[in-house]
């Protein structure tokens, strides 16, 4: 392997190529994963945990469907490739259709622009049982190849962890920030800072935190039940110099909506820190 192309710190880290390893951040921009040509994307989101379950593709689906409400043209790309939510939540599905600019994305019936894995399998219920490397080649794909046009603001919904489809979005696509999702059990908030260090270690901005079940009011006497404990948000919020965003509350209407396709009929007020937060990118 040529000389310029291996690892600046090899005699530490043992490696040629800084790809996939901690000196990645310092070589980011030779990894930047080319746009598609006939699309212009204005900002990029990715919204990431640190477990799976917290949420992060309900959080998600929430940020995109406000903007879409004001006007914003707004794209989903669901890099959460062995377990895609947003076409369901969003009522779409495949299969897409291309032409000579490049995929098409699906559109629901709100305009939201989404590209999944699930839109372009026979049978979306089959099982994705794929290496790292093809999962992360994905990605880059539904950046590269995907017509997406014009969009205000894109969102990616990642995959729980910090492994190789994290790595690759934060090291291929030019993230303008992202938002760390949460539960309120101590446990959660060493695993949140798995992903906050994480993303520091690669020089992506953290636009703050965003507690999900945090409570559940009684339907009799509107009393805020914290059905998993206190909250920790605002202390690991503190620990890592990080805003809070939002704390969203378990609420049947949500599940309902998703579960029909029509999650964009919501309107969630919990987030508006979070919405004002992404405006001013």
């Amino acid at each position: 392997m040529a000389e310029e192309n291996k690892c600046p710190s090899a005699g530490s880290c043992g490696k040629e190529s800084c790809e996939g390893c901690e000196h990645a951040s310092g070589a980011a921009a030779s990894f930047k994963e080319e746009l598609n040509s006939y699309s212009s994307v204005k900002k990029v989101i990715g919204i990431v945990s640190g477990k799976g379950g917290v949420g992060k593709s309900f959080v998600t689906a929430a940020l995109a469907a406000r903007l879409r409400k004001e006007g914003k043209s707004v794209g989903i790309l669901d890099a959460d490739i062995t377990g895609p939510s947003i076409p369901k939540m969003f009522g779409v599905k495949g299969p897409t259709m291309g032409n000579e600019m490049g995929i098409l994305p699906v559109e629901a019936a709100d305009g939201t622009k989404i590209m999944s894995l699930n839109l372009l399998v026979d049978d979306e219920e089959s099982p994705v049982v794929w290496r790292g490397p093809v999962l992360a080649g994905t990605v880059k794909q539904f950046w590269h190849d995907v017509f997406w046009g014009d969009v205000d603001y894109m969102f990616v919904d990642m995959p729980p962890g910090t492994g190789d489809v994290p790595l690759t979005v934060f090291q291929s696509l030019p993230v303008d920030g992202i938002i760390v999702v949460t539960s309120p059990q101590e446990l959660v908030s060493m695993i949140v800072k798995k992903a906050v260090n994480m993303a520091n270690m690669m020089n992506v901005p953290i636009l703050g935190l965003v507690e999900n079940y945090s409570y559940i009011k009684c339907p009799d006497c509107g009393k805020e039940i914290k059905i998993f404990g206190e909250s920790h948000i605002e202390k690991t919020a503190k620990e890592s110099n990080l805003p809070v965003l939002g704390r969203l509350p378990l609420d049947p209407s949500f599940a309902e909506k998703a579960d029909c396709g029509l999650f964009f009929e919501l309107d969630i007020p919990y987030l508006k820190d979070a919405y004002d937060k992404i405006l001013k990118l």
